[in-house]
């Protein structure tokens, strides 16, 4: 099995996930022999049914932090990787909340689902961890008081997941030195919002952290009517970094730096 990134889903606000307008199963990332699911969303068993994903096969899942669009889909995940427990094996990784829950919020994994896994593991920043050959910081994010973001290596590729956060400079140091880097963009240029980053907030980081690739997901319905290729374009112009706009069902290289979707090449612009 290749290195690979795989979006089941690329919705980022409520009314574009609420009318899947943009899916929202989460992303798929394999290391070889390691399946990841990382943030199943609300139909993430469903997305991974339409674009071939077999749950059985993930070694783990990770959850970024306990809100619906990135944990809805989790429990059918776990019933469907486990066999309802009959099976029990996998392990979860996600923050505290998640795990937990907390005095505003239930947590997203529920008591006999968390059950099912063979090993639970509430992350907080900084914390490193290994699954087979796969190492894994847990990143610095500023969204809710729990959230992470994810860096992921082994012997041939580095991807960062940078998670829901607005911009602050230690973000750009924690993904300095990541090939690829998976940047949620919920909101075009001039619309500034509290734990989220727009194309302004990108440019910045890029031209710190220098990443070969960029790919930009989780997209809110401005983002969208804003018309996303245009802005990765405006973000390669200002940047040394390849940029590329997740589509629902895409599937990324991360070795070469390949998709595997058509789509316009931003450098012809």
């Amino acid at each position: 099995m290749q290195n690979s990134i795989l979006f089941l889903g690329t919705g980022g606000d409520s009314l574009v996930v609420g009318k899947q307008i943009r899916a929202s199963g989460g992303i798929i990332l394999r290391f070889g022999n390691n399946q990841f699911h990382l943030d199943p969303g609300p139909g993430a068993i469903v997305r991974a049914k339409q674009f071939d994903i077999n749950p059985r096969e993930n070694t783990a899942v990770f959850v970024s932090h306990n809100h619906l669009n990135h944990v809805g889909g989790l429990n059918a995940i776990i019933n469907a990787m486990t066999y309802a427990g009959i099976d029990k094996h996998g392990v979860l990784v996600c923050d505290e909340e998640t795990l937990n829950g907390s005095d505003k919020e239930y947590p997203g994994i529920n008591k006999g689902h968390k059950a099912m896994v063979e090993k639970f593991i509430a992350l907080t920043p900084g914390m490193k961890i290994g699954i087979n050959e796969v190492n894994i910081v847990a990143t610095k994010t500023k969204h809710t008081d729990k959230s992470l973001g994810f860096k992921f290596s082994n012997d041939k590729v580095s991807i960062s997941y940078v998670g829901d956060t607005e911009y602050f400079d230690e973000l750009a140091d924690d993904h300095k030195d990541s090939d690829v880097v998976i940047i949620n963009c919920k909101n075009p240029p001039g619309i500034t919002e509290e734990g989220h980053m727009n194309p302004e907030d990108i440019i910045k980081f890029l031209n710190k952290t220098k990443s070969k690739l960029a790919v930009l997901t989780h997209f809110g319905i401005k983002m969208l009517d804003s018309d996303p290729l245009f802005q990765a374009r405006e973000i390669q112009k200002q940047t040394k970094s390849q940029i590329i706009i997740a589509k629902d069902g895409m599937v990324v290289n991360p070795v070469s730096y390949a998709s595997s979707v058509k789509q316009r090449k931003l450098n012809a612009f």
